[in-house]
């Protein structure tokens, strides 16, 4: 699959969760013919980003562990000190990691648990990013938001200093352009939380 000429995406993935509802560490299910967390890294080394990175737990063991086996590069893991104050928390520590190549333009915020995606819709919201450089944009299923969500430069500059204390608070405050753009596809609104939904989304 050809990558996007312009701009140069970098990947944040979210992945120092607790998984406490589903009782064991999500990212390191069992997923195809790898885990959750080899999928998701897979998906986006297919489409040729600029720059994969995975924020994490401090001493996550098992984590590092499984990077190691998927060959995964450790410089780019972030470290998020303070997990416990949630996904934006861990989304402030990507926008002031200083470990960014300089071609990247536009970062996009992965949930660590939607293995399930089809490759297709995040190739759709790259490219639907091509054509609105300057804006943040978002995925939609049955007219609800969902993610990935990417954001250009001006965006994540102003995560550094934002007051937000949620994605979505942020999303409301800031300054740069949304737009929106309906996918054909209804895994954008299915949750990998229980073990319910594991096997529930193993099924599709």
């Amino acid at each position: 699959m050809n990558p996007p000429a312009h701009p140069s995406p970098g990947v944040v993935i979210l992945g120092a969760g607790a998984s406490v509802r589903m009782g064991k560490p999500k990212l390191l299910l069992p997923w195809g013919s790898s885990t959750v967390i080899g999928e998701i890294i897979s998906q986006w080394r297919e489409l040729g980003v600029a720059q994969i990175t995975i924020v994490m737990r401090p001493h996550d063991e098992a984590l590092s562990a499984e990077l190691d086996r998927l060959s995964f590069d450790r410089s780019n893991c972030i470290e998020n000190a303070q997990p416990d104050q949630g996904m934006f928390s861990s989304i402030i520590c990507a926008a002031n990691w200083n470990g960014w190549r300089r071609e990247v333009s536009h970062w996009t915020v992965v949930l660590g648990d939607q293995p399930h995606l089809q490759t297709e819709t995040l190739q759709q919201l790259l490219e639907f990013s091509v054509q609105n450089k300057e804006a943040i944009c978002q995925p939609m299923s049955g007219g609800k938001l969902a993610h990935p969500v990417i954001l250009p430069s001006s965006a994540w500059k102003e995560l550094k200093t934002t007051r937000a204390a949620t994605l979505k608070e942020f999303l409301k405050l800031t300054v740069a352009p949304r737009v929106q753009f309906e996918v054909n596809d209804t895994g954008l609104l299915l949750d990998l939380d229980t073990p319910e939904d594991y096997k529930r989304l193993q099924s599709r």
